[in-house]
């Protein structure tokens, strides 16, 4: 685990948050092995060659599990979505919400799925396909 999303986790005042997001990173790290995590814009996001594909924020009521492309997933739970961009969501207020199986499919789809958010500067807010 990143040391800086380490330290974002157990800064959280309440046990219920911090229980959230210590499943939801064991979770990403077990099954996304090869990627890159990091706090970015202030959160731990877990990056595929630079192009960000899942993260988790604290919200006032809940932890937000956030998938770039997550849209494209197909996926009925993913039913918090961005207006602008490609990106689903899940809230959790518990962490007996968390379902592991659900969320390596996700994580499955996430690597599977990508939009090309990397370079999306470069294309003046127009989102490619990757894979």
């Amino acid at each position: 685990m990143s040391t800086d999303i380490e330290q974002y986790i157990s800064n959280m005042e309440d046990k219920d948050d911090r229980d959230i997001c210590y499943e939801l990173q064991d979770l990403i790290d077990t099954n996304l092995v090869f990627t890159e995590s990091k706090i970015w814009h202030a959160h731990p996001v877990w990056f595929i060659n630079g192009n960000p594909i899942v993260g988790f924020s604290k919200l006032k009521h809940q932890v937000r599990l956030m998938f770039w492309s997550g849209q494209s997933f197909d996926e009925e739970k993913l039913n918090l979505k961005g207006e602008k961009f490609k990106d689903a969501a899940i809230g959790y207020t518990d962490v007996e919400q968390v379902n592991a199986e659900e969320l390596k499919r996700w994580l499955k789809k996430a690597e599977s799925i990508q939009w090309d958010y990397k370079n999306i500067v470069e294309r003046k807010g127009q989102l490619e396909r990757l894979m």
